[in-house]
């Protein structure tokens, strides 16, 4: 989609068709439906209606019912920040008495609304002159204040009220880059601005390494899923700071420490699975460490108690019973049971599961979990009883 064609999208045609669209998606078939507007409308501006009601209904499930107001491209709406994510993040930046954000590369406008909405003064820049367009148009769509800049983010400077917030590129024309300074702006320049007041999202394999000095990395999962890391700057008035964190949504429970490792001891009755957002950051030993309990193996992300506790931050399983290891003495200790359907949790161990389900061809009637890991650097299949959180 073109500038011109978007400026289209925002007249009372444009918005008219879209809302045609809209109501009509699933009445005609696609073929009748762009038939007919095509007599009244040109291709162009059919298609791009038409794609924005795609968007949106794909926009949903990361941006909630306020997508439906929304615009997007393709490309914009997968690098999108998701609503939950940007909201804690704009949220907390709030509470440290920030009132005013930059975001320098805003795109289509995710995280420029989030901050506007936790009652900051927004201001974006976005070199693409239809991004930076459809920036605008969602503002005013969602009655949000803000300005947004076509212009090169480099040529732009803060004010000194303004925090500053990255989303560094991550991709060129060629795909995906994985040397920082090959990112857009370069990790140097991140660095720099991190030095002050300043958040920054990235990937969230980032290496330890590369956080800088003082810098808060705070990991974050929703729903399960491992989706960002989060660099809050040194300059940032944080009165919770810690070297490391994980936070998991939807509830916003978190974990903060410095990453040290925790204590080893033998298997317990329970087993607990630490949320990817703690393992990333590399805070298993601080999970132990809350729910009393102990590391089955330095290099392994079990925790073990000898009483069932529960963690938000982490799935707890009951051990029922240690099984033989080799596959077929595996094998028979399952058919016992009369297992027919069972799900296989692995960790620190060459195991496919879902190879090793199917030679194992069960047919029970039973279901079953079994817990393939390494205890005391010794291979052991566990099994265990999944429970409620």
């Amino acid at each position: 989609m073109d500038l011109a064609t978007f400026e289209r999208l925002q007249t009372d045609e444009g918005r008219a068709l879209v809302a045609e669209v809209h109501q009509r998606a699933g009445v005609e078939s696609d073929l009748a439906l762009g038939t007919r507007l095509r007599r009244a409308h040109d291709v162009e501006l059919v298609a791009a209606a038409v794609t924005q009601n795609h968007l949106r209904g794909l926009a949903r499930t990361k941006l909630g019912d306020e997508a439906a107001r929304m615009f997007f491209t393709h490309e914009a709406l997968q690098q999108a920040t998701r609503g939950s994510v940007a909201r804690l993040r704009a949220e907390r930046l709030a509470g440290t008495g920030a009132t005013a954000a930059l975001d320098l590369g805003c795109g289509i406008g995710s995280d420029l609304l989030a901050l506007a909405r936790a009652g900051l003064r927004v201001r974006g820049v976005e070199r693409d002159p239809v991004r930076a367009a459809i920036a605008r148009a969602n503002l005013a769509a969602l009655d949000l204040d803000g300005e947004v800049l076509c212009a090169d983010a480099a040529d732009v400077d803060p004010t000194d009220d303004e925090v500053v917030f990255l989303d560094p590129a991550r991709r060129d024309d060629r795909g995906r880059v994985f040397d920082p300074e090959a990112m857009s702006p370069p990790w140097s320049v991140v660095a720099t601005h991190l030095a002050g007041r300043a958040v920054v999202k990235t990937l969230p394999g980032i290496p330890h390494a590369l956080v800088p000095t003082g810098v808060e990395a705070q990991w974050v999962s929703d729903g399960g899923d491992l989706v960002e890391a989060c660099l809050w700057g040194a300059g940032l008035d944080l009165t919770d700071r810690a070297p490391r964190r994980a936070t998991a949504l939807p509830g916003g429970d978190d974990l903060a420490g410095d990453g040290a490792p925790g204590d080893v001891g033998e298997l317990g009755g329970w087993l607990h699975e630490p949320d990817d957002a703690v393992i990333r950051a590399g805070l298993v030993g601080g999970l132990a460490e809350r729910i009393d309990g102990q590391l089955v193996d330095p290099r392994i992300a079990w925790v073990t108690t000898d009483v069932d506790v529960r963690h938000p931050l982490a799935r707890s399983f009951r051990v029922v019973q240690e099984l033989p290891y080799r596959e077929k003495q595996l094998k028979a200790a399952l058919v016992a049971l009369d297992v027919g359907t069972l799900t296989i949790k692995k960790r620190g161990v060459d195991v496919v599961p879902e190879q090793l389900v199917r030679r194992l061809r069960l047919k029970g009637s039973v279901r079953a979990t079994v817990v393939l890991t390494r205890v005391d650097d010794k291979a052991v299949a566990l099994l265990v009883d999944p429970l409620p959180r």
